[in-house]
């Protein structure tokens, strides 16, 4: 099978762009992604068997809603030229197509009337996203042409994937059909993320805290290092680790440097999957920190997914969708927003080992079940039905693990 994957994003940060790709090419297929590009990268290049084509430069310093857009549209256009321009010479048998934004799909218009079936991730809802980064109301006229635009955009498309099952109920309420739709999370790749029986490199006497992901404001990625300077003289030897891109990085330096937090803080910039499994091992806790009254009270975290396949403990934001899948002492929870709760939360976990070592373990025991190797089958069947049988290579399973029929997160507390 041929497959492309299309997406406005850095392919080597984006975990579940990387992990479609790379499970097609495992089991024989051919895939090419058509991606972004950060300044210094290469316009070509072949990673983990994807043939990586980054078109597009971006800095993400977006303030304005026009600003975006244009870079939106200019992404929509070349993407467009080089899926007609490559299909014409050797047609695709799939394009899977990641949001945001909706209308990325589009770009599938002349591969699509020549026989491509197309996919439509979801990765968030773009209205709600939207609403939260440019603080619009959601009975303004963008919002609800937003909403029209994801009602078209998945009415074109073959079949839609969504990230999470709150997103689910939300969508096949006013843009989609159940039967169009599936609910797929972000699972972590045991082939990256896997617990590590190696010994810290960092300094024993330190307490590493780590963020990784988006730096956006409904992240709330600010929250931890004021939390951080609260805890100054009760905990001088918190560290804190954070790293990827966003339009708040430059606050959150900014922040570091009045707080007087340089020793104490690193806010370095996006890194490769590869090297946030790393990072990981040094780590004593992760820390989820999504503004409750956001975009972020409904958008699930892969990063707590992942530190529960690393083996670290995680304290997160009680937003709904994390209450949703990581109740039952799964992770410990702070109050959204609150800096006073984290800080003591996090002081308390610091001084309560036997509480980590239980939150490690139960994280530990739901990814056996909740990992992409057990998952995997969703998406493949999945695109299975959409070529035909007679156009791909038989599932190959990875690490001998077992295959759960369930779409819903399993867990065996």
């Amino acid at each position: 099978m041929r497959a492309c994957m299309v997406a406005y994003t850095f392919y080597e940060t984006d975990n579940r762009v990387r992990r479609y790709a790379e499970t097609l090419v495992r089991r024989g297929d051919h895939v090419d992604a058509i991606v972004l590009r950060r300044p210094g990268q290469t316009p070509f290049d072949m990673i983990c068997g994807v043939n990586v084509y980054r078109i597009q430069y971006r800095v993400i310093d977006e303030s304005h809603p026009v600003t975006y857009l244009v870079k939106l549209l200019t992404f929509l256009l070349r993407s467009l030229y080089l899926l007609t321009e490559r299909h014409i010479r050797r047609p695709y048998n799939l394009i899977h197509v990641h949001s945001i934004p909706d209308f990325e799909v589009f770009s599938t218009l002349v591969t699509r009337i020549l026989g491509a079936k197309i996919i439509l991730d979801i990765h968030d809802i773009v209205p709600e996203l939207y609403a939260s980064k440019f603080r619009i109301s959601k009975k303004s006229l963008p919002f609800r042409l937003l909403v029209w635009m994801e009602w078209l955009s998945i009415r074109y498309s073959h079949h839609v994937i969504i990230a999470n099952h709150l997103w689910y109920e939300r969508l096949v309420t006013r843009s989609a059909r159940p039967e169009h739709c599936s609910t797929i999370l972000n699972y972590p790749d045991p082939l990256l993320f896997r617990r590590s029986r190696g010994k810290r490199t960092e300094d024993p006497a330190t307490f590493v805290l780590c963020y990784p992901g988006t730096l956006s404001w409904h992240q709330g990625v600010d929250l931890i290092v004021q939390a951080v300077a609260k805890l100054r003289e009760a905990a001088p030897n918190i560290r804190l680790l954070v790293f990827g891109d966003g339009p708040e990085r430059g606050r959150l330096q900014g922040l570091v440097r009045e707080l007087h937090l340089e020793d104490q803080v690193t806010v370095g910039g996006g890194v490769a999957i590869e090297e946030v499994a790393a990072a990981m091992e040094n780590v004593d806790l992760g820390v989820e920190p999504k503004r409750k009254q956001t975009f972020g009270n409904e958008a699930l975290s892969t990063k707590i997914l992942e530190f529960m396949a690393m083996g670290v403990p995680v304290l997160a934001s009680d937003t709904l969708i994390n209450q949703r899948y990581f109740n039952g002492g799964l992770v410990d929870f702070f109050n959204s927003d609150d800096v006073d709760d984290l800080a003591a939360s996090i002081l308390r976990l610091m001084n309560d080992p036997e509480r980590r070592g239980a939150l490690r373990e139960r994280g530990s025991q739901y990814i056996q079940i909740n990992n992409w190797d057990t998952k995997m089958h969703e998406y493949l069947d999945l695109v299975d039905r959409l070529v035909g049988p007679s156009v791909h290579k038989p599932l190959l399973r990875f690490h001998g693990s077992s295959i759960s029929d369930s779409n819903q997160p399993s867990s065996n507390q």
